[in-house]
């Protein structure tokens, strides 16, 4: 077996969940004003190149749909949120999540999966549909300031600017899961060719880690790494951004 059959075989029933699940991403506040956007990213996953985009646009006049994809060697991976602001909290409204196999090994090796998650704040819960088993449909009980994953993205570079703590509630995959995340220093990286001053910020469960860097009037994280068991897992570095 080489060792991207190896990689892919790992990857069936995984989906990149970014900062929050495995990852990160309300303390609500009002100042940080949400502007549509597009970044791209160069991703490594699991040892094979891809490329990312994330995306934040207007959906309707009340609402925001923000999406990130990494595509690369035939697999395709996906999430979008689609949230509205309600008392200073950014609240998830529907998040779809899915991976595919689309050509190459990829197509045999990689399990098609797709999940999509109704919050239902009137009803005060959320659930889960598509390719989930019994006890990850939910209901699960919603309360004021909890988000998904894609949203936490958001929320961390928002409260690192605004110094505030980067502890979240998070509602995914039928559950309910505290985030919290650590200040852990200053360091210049490369960002699009230049040196830039990002504010590292971690966050660590078990035998894995995420580390995100900040840059200073950029809303989205300049650098995503996350490991686990001491090993590079995905690794998203910004290309541009406008």
């Amino acid at each position: 077996m080489t060792m991207i059959q190896a990689n892919y075989r790992r990857a069936r029933r995984t989906t990149i969940r970014l900062l929050a699940a495995g990852a990160l991403f309300v303390a609500g506040t009002s100042a940080w004003a949400l502007e549509p956007f597009n970044a791209e990213y160069r991703a490594s996953y699991m040892g094979m190149q891809a490329t990312g985009n994330m995306t934040l646009e207007r959906n309707g006049q009340d609402q925001w749909e923000y999406k990130v994809e990494v595509a690369g060697m035939g697999a395709r991976l996906t999430q979008s949120t689609t949230f509205d602001e309600h008392n200073d909290h950014w609240r998830p409204l529907k998040s779809v999540d899915s991976q595919a196999g689309e050509s190459g090994l990829a197509a045999m090796l990689v399990r098609n999966r797709s999940v999509e998650t109704t919050y239902d704040w009137d009803a005060g819960q959320a659930r889960w549909t598509g390719d989930v088993d019994s006890d990850e449909a939910g209901p699960v009980q919603l309360r004021a300031g909890d988000m998904d994953g894609m949203l936490i993205n958001l929320a961390v570079v928002r409260d690192v600017a605004a110094g505030q703590p980067l502890n979240y509630r998070l509602v995914e995959d039928g559950r309910v899961r505290g985030q919290r995340f650590r200040v852990d220093g200053t360091e210049t990286i490369s960002v699009a060719g230049e040196q830039r001053e990002a504010t590292r910020v971690v966050r660590t469960s078990g035998r894995r880690e995420t580390i995100a860097w900040v840059v200073e009037d950029l809303p989205v994280p300049a650098r995503i790494l996350q490991r686990r068991n001491g090993r590079d897992h995905l690794d998203l570095q910004l290309q541009s951004f406008n």
